[in-house]
């Protein structure tokens, strides 16, 4: 749990360096950055805990692809403490999101996290990506879908273009070898329906990284056997 010293620090690095906020934005995202470290003492959220890392390394890195993002509903697959989809609620309000995770102690912190906030506009999901998307209430629903340092981007493909309606958007946010990884994912893009619209490199602040953005178009429908059985995307991407 963060002292008031602490608090300040994260403040003050989200006013200097984020995008601009208004002042209940920055309680809401305080309030929800010390409820992931307090809660991290039980269940394994993160491994950055640091005011200045927290606020640059998961808020702002969420918060500066949000230019990116024109949506009414929003899947984010393997949340885990809720990065960047419930960033992105607090921020971006205007948007109906639902937060999906496999492990139902995470599924559990994000459910305590949303009532603590009082947001209306997002649901959360126990699940397997490989199982949900089978679902045909969500499958090719989405005007987008997202995922933050789940897996490799070839794998991701199989897991999100399935939630993706035509001509909605796969946005994945990825480190700097972002090209390297869609070099190799051509043949998964063809088979899954998606197309790369466009790569957005970017760095965060105080050096704390480089970052990339991938942005998938979705072109065709998803053949239904994918996403294929719980582990195989893993162990045998496209």
């Amino acid at each position: 749990m963060w002292n008031d010293e602490e608090k300040a620090i994260f403040i003050q690095v989200l006013k200097e360096y984020g995008p601009d906020l208004a002042d209940e934005q920055i309680d809401m995202l305080l309030q929800y950055s010390s409820k992931v470290v307090e809660e991290n003492q039980k269940v394994n959220l993160t491994a950055i805990t640091k005011p200045e890392e927290f606020a640059v390394k998961h808020i702002i890195d969420s918060l500066l692809v949000l230019d990116h993002v024109s949506a009414k509903s929003i899947v984010d697959v393997g949340t885990g403490a809720g990065m960047p989809g419930l960033i992105w609620a607090i921020v971006y309000r205007d948007c109906q999101y639902l937060l999906l995770d496999s492990l139902k102690k995470r599924v559990k912190f994000l459910g305590q996290t949303v009532s603590l906030l009082g947001l209306d506009n997002v649901k959360y999901l126990h699940s397997r990506a490989e199982e949900a998307a089978k679902a045909s209430s969500i499958r090719e629903s989405f005007d987008i879908a997202t995922a933050r340092a789940v897996a490799s981007f070839q794998v991701l493909l199989e897991y999100c273009l399935p939630f993706v309606k035509i001509g909605g958007k796969f946005i994945a946010l990825k480190g700097p070898d972002a090209k390297e990884e869609v070099t190799s994912s051509k043949k998964a893009l063809a088979i899954l329906g998606g197309e790369i619209e466009y790569i957005y490199d970017y760095q965060l602040p105080l050096d704390m990284g480089d970052r990339s953005l991938i942005v998938v178009k979705k072109v065709a429908t998803t053949p239904k056997k994918y996403p294929r059985k719980p582990g195989t995307p893993t162990k045998s991407p496209l």
